[in-house]
């Protein structure tokens, strides 16, 4: 499924990532001149745990599930990588191997810069040090607060958190309402309980008890949310 052009909304969504869109446009043209496209159907493997870490990776539509397997065999979510965001260079900076699968969730498109290209932009550019130290420093606080979510709110509180969360990301307007959003990435009600590091029947009676409430609907293609402002409100409590 290899194509070597990005199509306008995957360009979009590389460009105007939170994290890329900061860099100067000469370090941004560079690092897409060295890229390369690569596209996935739903379940395809991106990377192995205990893979040499080879690419510096983007998402550029879909997603990438970032997953571990416990003892017993079973495949745990960890986090689900959005369109613009750049991951994988952990690995290339400690020269370890990867530490968490990676698969294609959904229809995917990757943005890769091989390990030797990343080096050799590096050199010509001393200022994507610098970004990367703040992409880090970046991802150590959302690290932080997640575990600080966990120890500190009920899952109810969480569980909108994520809910908004995915808005965010992969909110589509409903057509027929326009106070009404959809989440667009299919998530299993097991998935989204691995992401809150709960039981999927714990998860299942809060977003019950938020469909009574109606701030969401819960529908067979996944969930809609129906009033931000109420989900906004349980994290605040």
């Amino acid at each position: 499924m290899d194509d070597p052009i990005l199509t306008i909304d995957e360009r979009a969504a590389i460009n105007s990532g939170r994290w890329f869109s900061t860099l100067s446009p000469s370090l941004r043209h560079d690092i897409l001149r060295c890229a390369y496209v690569k596209r996935h159907k739903d379940g395809d493997l991106i990377a192995a745990r205990g893979d040499a870490p080879e690419e510096w990776i983007a998402c550029a539509r879909g997603a990438v599930r970032v997953s571990s397997t416990s003892l017993s065999g079973k495949q745990i979510t960890l986090t689900y990588v959005e369109p613009g965001i750049w991951f994988g260079d952990v690995a290339i900076f400690d020269g370890d191997r990867r530490t968490h699968d990676a698969y294609a969730h959904g229809v995917t498109t990757i943005l890769c810069v091989a390990r030797a290209d990343l080096r050799k932009i590096l050199e010509q550019h001393v200022e994507l040090y610098e970004a990367l130290l703040r992409l880090h420093a970046r991802r150590i606080r959302q690290l932080f607060g997640l575990v600080e979510d966990l120890n500190t709110l009920p899952l109810r509180a969480r569980l909108a958190k994520q809910l908004l969360h995915l808005v965010r990301s992969y909110g589509v307007p409903s057509l027929s309402d326009g106070g009404e959003t959809r989440i667009g990435l299919q998530l299993a009600q097991e998935e989204l309980a691995q992401l809150l590091g709960a039981s999927r029947q714990r998860v299942n009676q809060e977003l019950k008890a938020m469909e009574r409430d109606d701030a969401i609907r819960i529908e067979q293609g996944g969930l809609v949310v129906r009033d931000r402002d109420a989900l906004m409100r349980i994290v605040e409590e």
